[in-house]
């Protein structure tokens, strides 16, 4: 079975999945043959994702994430801290780019649809996350939405994604992520490969965003994956 033959075999699983709910279709999800291995997990449905961006340095995974992200098969909400913009003014010397489509709130309004967990989204993605940020979520702050979306995400039991940006760590850091885990947040270090041979900025930083996308659920060919050792 070659990768077209393949792709058309699992659109037509997804039709039957889905009952016509829309399961979105994405060529990088290919399995089940010769062709196929060692790729992306199994396709996600329509997701209400939301992007959180703090002023931890490592603007491009935020930005990476974005451009992998479309608005046409998911829902999709970005808010900022106060200092993710001076830090986006740093790295990011054309600014961050937002897919058409993704709603941008203000951080210090509590307006957002997120911030009720009457209306939680299906996941939330820190990234990058200061320790500051991500002690304050530990510890049930939420004096903007972005920490109350962090808070309802957890109460609601939906999948939050944090992705800390520092290093060395401390044993407070280590206590608060150890906090989180048990509350059932995903600690995602921002720890690139380098077995994939990147060269650029850009493809290191999507050795990260890659598994950012596979805990969302969300297949993805943004980095070579590790081959099974042949036999």
């Amino acid at each position: 079975m070659n990768e077209a033959d393949c792709l058309r075999r699992r659109n037509r699983q997804a039709e039957n999945g889905t009952n016509g709910a829309g399961l979105i279709l994405n060529a990088g999800a290919k399995q089940g043959c010769a062709c196929c291995r060692a790729t992306a997990p199994p396709l996600s449905s329509f997701l209400k994702i939301l992007v959180g961006i703090t002023g931890a340095t490592g603007a491009i995974y935020a930005q990476r994430l974005l451009d992998n992200l479309s608005p046409r098969e998911h829902e999709l909400h970005v808010v900022l801290s106060n200092y993710a913009q001076q830090v986006i003014a740093l790295e990011l010397p054309d600014g961050l780019h937002l897919p058409a489509g993704a709603q941008l709130h203000n951080v210090k309004s509590m307006n957002a649809p997120f911030a009720s967990g009457s209306n939680p989204p299906d996941a939330m993605v820190v990234i990058p996350c200061t320790m500051g940020t991500l002690g304050r979520i530990a510890h049930g702050y939420s004096e903007d939405v972005l920490l109350r979306a962090a808070d309802v995400v957890l109460k609601e039991k939906k999948k939050l994604i944090l992705v800390p940006r520092e290093t060395p760590f401390s044993l407070v850091h280590i206590k608060n992520m150890e906090l989180l885990i048990l509350a059932g947040a995903t600690i995602l270090p921002a720890n690139p490969s380098f077995y994939s041979g990147a060269q650029t900025a850009r493809q290191i930083a999507d050795t990260v965003v890659a598994r950012v996308l596979d805990h969302l659920g969300i297949a993805n060919t943004l980095a070579p994956r590790w081959a099974a050792e042949r036999e």
